[in-house]
């Protein structure tokens, strides 16, 4: 029968199993109830080795790594949390990130601020439902190597966000299952670049991608913060994508995901440059190129320009 013709206790049937199942959906939308104890580090040249162990004997915590400082290291540590590097803003919709990008200038501004050349070696990060690694606005020339990501997240692994460039993703392992989110009813890919340029992702194993593989784009408008810069001139290579069960609408590789698809796309309107001028992402110049992809045929999808593919 056509639901043209349904008659009207049919739709009652409808709704009534729709809120019957609403309460089971909301349980699974979890919004970070678990709270987090703070490390923090400040000083340019920190080394933490944990030979192996748990950082701050196990308990959930995020490590924050912030301010223009360069040369971290966080190594050879079983971490159950997070890591955050930031300097300008906590993210891009800060105050002072905000502020900053309705001047011309605003990626050197934010790459000044941040921290650069922090190594994040041979971890094992346990993630509780936070993003497990977020490199915020302007963090530059970071590496993430050779570590393991388990867990459960309401949002990407990784994250770089816009005007952060230069980092690096290489030889780590993804198995971090993703959870629906009340404010996004849908599991994430697992890298987020976001604005983000001149990126490695290398030599890495995607063991749990339902949500997506690695995704570029730039986030126009989001908390009002102009985008400055676009995802272009990264790098995506040698990676293995595990699909089995990837998500209607997803990919392993996305360049161009999101192109003005979001309904806060004109909260950065009014200025001359960027994503107020324009909401497409400009996932240009990339390449992608001797990755490996099994359990779909919806293995790359290009919505850029002068990508290289093979």
């Amino acid at each position: 029968m056509s639901r043209l013709f349904w008659p009207p206790f049919m739709f009652k049937m409808k709704l009534k199993y729709l809120l019957a199942f609403l309460p089971l959906l909301l349980i699974s939308c979890k919004e970070e109830p678990i709270p987090y104890e703070v490390h923090k580090v400040t000083k340019s040249g920190t080394v933490i080795d944990c030979k192996g162990k748990d950082f701050n004997e196990g308990k959930v915590t995020e490590i924050r790594v912030s301010s223009s400082i360069k040369n971290v290291t966080i190594r050879n540590c079983s971490l159950k949390g997070s890591i955050r590097v930031f300097g300008l803003g906590m993210n891009g919709e800060d105050e002072k990130v905000r502020e900053s990008s309705y001047k011309t200038g605003h990626t050197e501004r934010a790459q000044a601020a941040a921290p650069s050349d922090v190594l994040l070696s041979n971890l094992t990060i346990e993630g509780v439902q936070r993003i497990p690694v977020y490199l915020a606005p302007g963090v530059t020339r970071a590496t993430i190597e050779n570590s393991k990501f388990v867990g459960n997240t309401v949002s990407t692994v990784i994250y770089l966000d816009a005007e952060s460039a230069n980092n690096t993703i290489r030889n780590n392992t993804f198995s971090v299952e993703g959870d629906l989110s009340l404010r996004q009813f849908r599991i994430r890919e697992v890298i987020a670049v976001d604005g983000s340029a001149y990126n490695q992702i290398i030599g890495n194993k995607f063991e749990e991608a339902v949500g997506g593989g690695v995704y570029l784009y730039r986030n126009c408008g989001e908390g009002g913060t102009v985008r400055h810069q676009p995802p272009q001139h990264n790098v995506i290579e040698g990676n293995n994508f595990n699909l089995t069960g990837l998500h209607w609408g997803n990919y392993g590789v996305w360049l161009g995901s999101r192109n003005g698809n979001r309904d806060y796309c004109s909260a950065d309107d009014g200025y001359e440059f960027g994503s107020s001028v324009n909401n497409g992402d400009f996932a240009d110049y990339n390449t992608v190129k001797g990755n490996k992809f099994s359990g779909s045929d919806d293995t790359i999808r290009n919505d850029g320009r002068n990508n290289v593919i093979n």
